[in-house]
């Protein structure tokens, strides 16, 4: 049942089905076994949402409303294939109306169908990069375009990933189901870094007039939470939940009242979720005296450095420029260079943090994106030459797809073109 003020906003409607689309898909899954129509048919059913809830209103069971459309429309599909059996066709007609009630109960059947979908994602069977883009497309709800910007990779070759990853387990028959103790560690680091992506698009969304997206942010959270649950002694998923922990506990603080963005050194610390930041430092000290350590329990060592500094000037940057240093020895890549080159800056110097950034800068396709420039120009800030930061800043606004971080960095182009000008009279 529904009523006209349960109407949503496209907005609305993208949060009910984030929420909603895993278990949807799911279900379909489950019942139907072809993974790449169950999903286009989880589609269709968005589309039809967008057409009748905010005439209609939201339906008191969102995913088990989800469930029927879609179910119905691949029966349709089947109706249309003559070389299915009657018995076959009664079967699956019996069966959709079913799919949405189980569904609509928590979640079908208080089954922790998202988990299981995220699993199937990860499958030996595909490659890392397919079990990421695939997990991030069906389970994170996210688009192609931002499972490309994850990857820094375009888009087609994205697209391409994800299309070839549901042939492969369509090829293989692989089981829909939540893998047992001994086959779960195989699959922990294409899921950890899954998650990993999916919180980060969560945290700072990259496209839209919103800084973040809880809903996603939190998903990500409840997921590495069940995994943590199941194998509490591997240390990079308490590291990853970790981190996202400390990173969640400062989201009421990384906003101002007119909705800019407050920059970490800026933020009012009593603000921070208190609750998740001693949690998150639980793990971390619980986990890094135990066994080797991995780039999640680094960033969350990382983390939890910020979390224990009272203020931005109190943060203990040498630390930090250690950390970070490991982190590179692991995990090296352009996102840890960036994050070094803040710390070494902090340390030895804003001149010291650029010459790190050189060789980025002839990263062609880090260049297009707007982070690397929105650091060099903090640090050229940092180290008096207004105008080239007024110039960096410019340029990483244009590239910025998010609405507040373009915000943000005109301001501080504003900002610095201020200071670089000559004073009146002089």
């Amino acid at each position: 049942m529904a009523t006209s003020s349960d109407a949503v906003t496209a907005e609305g409607l993208g949060d009910v089905w984030r929420e909603s689309a895993p278990h949807v898909l799911a279900a379909l899954v489950r019942r139907f076994g072809d993974f790449d129509a169950a999903e286009d048919a989880a589609q269709e059913a968005l589309l039809a949402a967008t057409r009748q809830w905010p005439r209609e209103g939201v339906p008191a069971h969102p995913t088990g409303w989800l469930v029927t459309v879609a179910s119905r429309r691949l029966v349709d599909r089947w109706r249309s294939d003559r070389a299915r059996g009657d018995r076959e066709l009664r079967e699956a007609v019996r069966t959709a109306d079913a799919l949405a009630v189980r569904a609509a109960d928590a979640h079908v059947g208080g089954r922790d169908d998202s988990l299981a979908l995220l699993l199937l994602c990860c499958h030996p069977a595909l490659s890392r990069p397919s079990q990421v883009a695939l997990t991030l497309r069906a389970v994170g709800g996210l688009t192609t375009a931002q499972v490309a910007r994850g990857f820094m990779v375009p888009e087609a070759t994205a697209a391409q990933r994800i299309s070839r990853a549901k042939a492969t387990l369509r090829r293989v028959g692989a089981p829909f189901e939540v893998s047992g103790a001994a086959e779960l560690p195989g699959r922990v680091a294409a899921v950890a870094q899954v998650l990993y992506l999916v919180f980060t698009e969560g945290h700072t969304s990259t496209t839209g007039a919103a800084l973040s997206d809880p809903s996603l942010a939190t998903e990500a959270i409840r997921l590495a939470r069940a995994l943590h649950e199941r194998l509490p002694a591997d240390g990079e998923l308490s590291g990853l939940l970790a981190l996202m922990l400390l990173t969640h506990a400062r989201r009421a603080a990384r906003v101002a009242p007119d909705g800019s963005l407050v920059p970490l050194a800026q933020q009012d610390r009593t603000r921070w979720d208190a609750g998740l930041v001693a949690e998150g430092v639980a793990l971390v000290e619980a986990a890094l005296p135990v066994g080797p350590v991995g780039p999640y329990q680094l960033q969350a060592a990382v983390a939890a450095v910020h979390a224990e500094a009272v203020t931005g000037d109190a943060t203990d940057w040498p630390q930090i420029e250690l950390l970070y240093g490991m982190l590179s020895s692991v995990a090296p890549g352009p996102a840890v260079t960036l994050n070094h080159a803040v710390a070494v800056a902090e340390v030895r110097g804003p001149e010291a943090g650029l010459d790190m950034l050189e060789p980025l800068r002839r990263n062609t396709f880090l260049a297009r994106g707007h982070r690397l420039h929105a650091v060099r120009g903090h640090l050229l800030e940092r180290a008096g030459r207004g105008g080239e930061a007024h110039d960096a800043y410019v340029h990483a606004a244009r590239l910025a797809t998010s609405i507040p971080e373009q915000r943000y960095l005109n301001a501080r182009a504003a900002a610095t073109d201020a200071l670089s000008r000559p004073a009146a009279g002089s």
